[in-house]
């Protein structure tokens, strides 16, 4: 049986000390670090020095276990919470998790794996009762933007019949979040959709969505459009909606937006020169090279090459996406698994192009290197492609944490009063 740590010595070494600030026995280490046994026993003897890229996976571990530095935060709830892109940035401000719901088995194999919660996750929110969910400060939702059925208001009122609060949104996602924010009255919220939700049905679901969180719940509502491309190496616009329970000073100018395509490609891409440590199957060998299954078989890549000449030929824009380290590159989407068309690394003159790893991905989306994926690649594509990038909402949860900290603490005062 092998042992967790070697005998007790009279001093430990700082390997030996770092490895167990982060949890990890010796058999733990070996199969997170992808490194043998008896390398990590040689370095917690003192016998050989690990590589740095190896002391700071162990040093990001420890601060993911460490406890928040900010006690005097707020609380949020995580719907339609994927892999936990916002929930990443609203712990960012100061947030605490309190209720997360996500309906897809895989993404909660990967939520878990990183957010190791005391608590189940919710499945489906359309079967939770709202009265079941905690008390919190702030909604935080991804929420799919299904088309509403919004047609036929005028049939209803000539028959006299209700087209109110639950008639135009009933069957959509977007409903379950407006009963919960209707049964809580939390403080604010954070709601995230693709750009085209403003221009869906001709702007007239966007308008839905607008009317009931401002005219039927009062909401003080602001949005904007960001490209996550100021951020992190991909042109990925996504509309942000922030609502606040109150008139607060909040407004999207406060964002510090850093030049847009200040990170090129190559910051995202491995080095594949020994600057990192092999990760699973992704890179391979002594300078971590990227694994050849990564590489576009003959066929795929003369078929997509066909595909977009044909495009090319009709005056279309269709076709595949080739980057190099100087590149931003297209939106990584949820279809990435299928041929990753839409990001393709050229690996040179001649020679056949290539897939992002999922860790590239994890990188693309503004994920740390300590974020666990613990899924097959074909279901990390997925979740990467339908995640937020962190960055982007990192920032808008900066801006809102005065804000949010100044209703929850008027709130207190009022009800400290009252009672």
């Amino acid at each position: 049986m092998t042992e967790k740590f070697p005998a007790k010595r009279a001093e430990m070494t700082d390997f030996e000390i770092l490895l167990r600030k982060a949890g990890y026995s010796v058999p733990q280490a070996a199969e997170h670090l992808d490194y043998s046994e008896s390398h990590i026993y040689r370095w917690v003897r003192g016998e050989e020095k690990p590589r740095d890229g190896v002391i700071r996976l162990l040093e990001l571990e420890v601060d993911r276990r460490s406890p928040p530095k900010n006690k005097g935060g707020f609380t949020f709830i995580d719907l339609f919470a994927g892999i936990g892109g916002l929930r990443k940035a609203m712990e960012g401000a100061g947030g605490r998790c309190v209720f997360t719901s996500e309906w897809d088995k895989f993404a909660q194999q990967t939520y878990l794996a990183n957010f190791p919660d005391n608590r189940p996750i919710a499945g489906d929110i359309r079967e939770v009762d709202a009265a079941a969910i905690p008390e919190h400060d702030v909604l935080v939702a991804g929420f799919p933007c299904q088309p509403f059925s919004i047609a036929g208001v005028s049939k209803k009122n000539a028959l006299g019949r209700r087209h109110g609060f639950d008639d135009e949104t009933q069957g959509t996602l977007f409903f379950d979040v407006l009963r919960i924010l209707m049964a809580h009255r939390p403080a604010a919220f954070l709601l995230e959709n693709v750009k085209n939700l403003r221009s869906h049905d001709r702007g007239r679901t966007f308008e839905v969505i607008k009317r009931k969180l401002e005219d039927e719940l009062g909401y003080k509502l602001q949005t904007q459009v960001i490209d996550a491309a100021h951020y992190v190496p991909q042109h990925r616009e996504r509309i942000v909606m922030v609502g606040f329970r109150e008139d607060v000073p909040f407004s999207f100018d406060d964002i510090a937006l850093p030049r847009r395509g200040h990170r090129v490609m190559r910051d995202i891409l491995h080095p594949e020169n020994g600057l990192e440590i092999p990760e699973r199957h992704y890179t391979l060998g002594e300078n971590a090279v990227v694994s050849e299954k990564y590489t576009l078989s003959d066929k795929l890549w003369q078929y997509l090459q066909d595909y977009a000449a044909k495009h090319r030929a009709r005056g279309n824009g269709f076709g595949f996406g080739l980057v190099d380290g100087e590149s931003i590159a297209r939106t990584l989407s949820a279809r990435y698994y299928k041929d990753g068309s839409e990001i393709l690394i050229s690996r040179g003159e001649g020679k056949n192009p290539r897939r992002l790893t999922p860790r590239e991905c994890a990188r693309l989306m503004g994920y740390g290197e300590d974020f666990r994926i613990p899924v097959s690649d074909t279901q990390a594509y997925k979740q990467f492609g339908n995640s937020v990038a962190v960055p982007v909402f990192a920032e808008v949860a900066r801006i809102m944490r005065p804000h949010i900290l100044w209703l929850t603490k008027n709130q207190a005062e009022t009800l400290g009063r009252v009672g």
